[in-house]
């Protein structure tokens, strides 16, 4: 009975170690699993990461994008930019110089005596003012006028490439939406000559200068090309001076040595490289093409000549009349 009793206990530990074993085997498994699920998880979100990283660094970078950006939609821009607040105060000035004052702290325009942009800004925008009170607009017009010419100037200045037409039509298509009642796309701000001046205006004041103007507010752009030929090696350049001393070495050396006679010996020919290959065919193809031109030029020149030679002898030959006129009539 002792004997059975620790057969069976020998038994059930031998069961318990081989499962304690088989327990610490899994438990790495598990681990080097979680492992894996947090190395996708972690390739994921960086991948992520990196994606929108790329989209913002493509949307900051100006020059990832070479077509002009596309101009916003035609809408009514009565009190867009300048208030009826801001219009109060523009109009209660008494000269330009106030009213200049008074626009260039309406417009955030810090410091226009010595900013170019700054300068030309405050000189665009104060002369709308003058030409809406020469005309008459009422506050409403004026206030709609400078935001017509703001949108025109940021559709001008969005990208450095040309976009004079487009901006011409997205011009006259918000200035047809003040002259037009047709809410809520278009209001009858403006009367039909109103909109003829203020258009006159603004073809004769911007448009005329719409180069200069994109030219001193968009950055330049600078188109650097370079061609490479699929097969051919770059050729290489040596310096001036290397050349000169080699050139000299082997001068000194046949002055040293004049009275050796050369060695005949026979050289395997050379290769001749791609470039002199590339140059030859180019010279060819030249010489074909000059060989042609020269014989259109020659066969023009002869026939010019051929006409020239008829017309002459034309000419030259004696008035002859005709035989039955020549003769005296013998009665």
């Amino acid at each position: 009975m002792i004997r059975q009793k620790s057969i069976q206990l020998q038994g059930l530990k031998m069961q318990s170690e081989i499962e304690q074993h088989s327990e610490l085997r899994r438990e790495p498994e598990k681990d080097l699993c979680s492992l894996d699920d947090l190395a996708m998880r972690m390739r994921t979100s960086v991948r992520t990461e990196s994606g929108t990283v790329a989209s913002v660094d493509a949307d900051e970078d100006p020059a990832a994008n070479l077509c002009p950006p596309p101009l916003p939609q035609p809408r009514i821009c009565i009190w867009k930019y300048l208030n009826i607040h801001s219009m109060h105060r523009l109009e209660k000035t008494a000269n330009v110089e106030e009213m200049r004052e008074v626009l260039a702290e309406l417009l955030g325009l810090t410091c226009p005596e010595q900013s170019l942009r700054d300068a030309i800004t405050l000189d665009l925008f104060s002369h709308v003012l003058i030409f809406c009170r020469q005309q008459g607009f009422s506050l409403e017009q004026t206030s709609t006028a400078c935001a017509l010419l703001q949108d025109l100037h940021k559709a001008c200045i969005a990208t450095p490439l040309g976009n004079m037409e487009e901006c011409y039509r997205y011009f006259t298509s918000v200035l047809f939406c003040h002259g037009v009642r047709r809410p809520p796309f278009s209001i009858n701000l403006f009367k039909e000559e109103q909109l003829l001046a203020l258009a006159d205006y603004v073809v004769n004041t911007y448009f005329r200068h719409f180069k200069l103007y994109k030219y001193v507010f968009t950055p330049q752009v600078r188109l650097d090309i370079s061609l490479t030929y699929t097969g051919l090696q770059p050729p290489k350049l040596w310096p001036e001076e290397e050349t000169e001393k080699e050139e000299g070495e082997e001068v000194e050396k046949q002055a040293v040595t004049p009275q050796e006679e050369p060695e005949t010996v026979v050289q395997p020919e050379q290769e001749p490289s791609q470039v002199s290959v590339l140059r030859a065919y180019i010279k060819t193809q030249m010489n074909k093409e000059l060989e042609q031109l020269q014989q259109l030029i020659e066969e023009k020149l002869r026939a010019s000549e051929e006409k020239l030679s008829s017309k002459l002898t034309a000419l030259e030959r004696p008035l002859q009349l005709p035989p039955g006129k020549g003769k005296n009539k013998t009665k």
